[in-house]
């Protein structure tokens, strides 16, 4: 059994690991998870960069990956307390997002500002238990590659969006979109689809 399987499987001392890395309460790790830990385990490829003025909530215990000339933005938050949060090559997270794992995101992605991306849900259908208390569900977010996600948008858990697809602005994602899409509205629909026969973008009413 691995040293993390131990840990796992014997609550006292999985209380006393997280206490260890993260203060009680809170998500943000101490600081010499950090300083000392986070820059052996995590990857960061060349040229990546994360700006000065970003709260980076990451752990040892899940994945947090950057690819070649990836950038965070200022005011954006990156969490993988519950799930890996990967960011592939040439990938650009804009100003004051907040992307909560379990999150891949793939490569030339363009997220734009104020985007939420949460791969946590809260359950709460025991109505005798308040929903603070009630347990975490996760379902993985994808983000394929070439895709634009447009200002104050949502991604909901378990989307995945397909290939050089692009979110409106303001767009709450609840479904799949499939590769080549524009969708827009709350809940976000397909607005527009590529068609490779004719080399256009048709409107989905003509789709019809």
């Amino acid at each position: 059994m691995s040293l993390k399987d131990k840990i796992k499987s014997n609550p006292g001392l999985k209380k006393f690991v997280h206490w260890l890395l993260i203060p009680t309460g809170e998500a943000r790790p101490r600081l010499w998870v950090k300083w000392f830990i986070n820059p052996i385990v995590h990857k960061k490829g060349r040229g990546a960069s994360i700006k000065w003025r970003t709260r980076i909530d990451v752990l040892p215990f899940n994945k947090f990956n950057m690819g070649r000339n990836a950038v965070i933005e200022d005011f954006s938050t990156i969490n993988n307390g519950v799930g890996d949060v990967i960011i592939g090559d040439d990938t650009l997270i804009g100003m004051s997002n907040v992307i909560i794992g379990p999150v891949t995101i793939g490569n030339n992605v363009i997220f734009a500002q104020n985007i939420v991306a949460s791969g946590l849900n809260h359950e709460y259908r025991d109505i005798t238990i308040p929903i603070s208390k009630q347990k975490i569900v996760v379902s993985p977010i994808i983000i394929e590659d070439d895709c634009w996600i447009a200002a104050n948008s949502v991604i909901t858990s378990g989307v995945t969006i397909g290939k050089h697809s692009v979110v409106a602005g303001g767009a709450v994602v609840t479904k799949n979109v499939p590769p080549y899409s524009v969708v827009a509205g709350n809940p976000a629909k397909i607005i527009k689809q590529y068609d490779f026969t004719t080399g256009e973008w048709i409107s989905a009413a003509k789709l019809k």
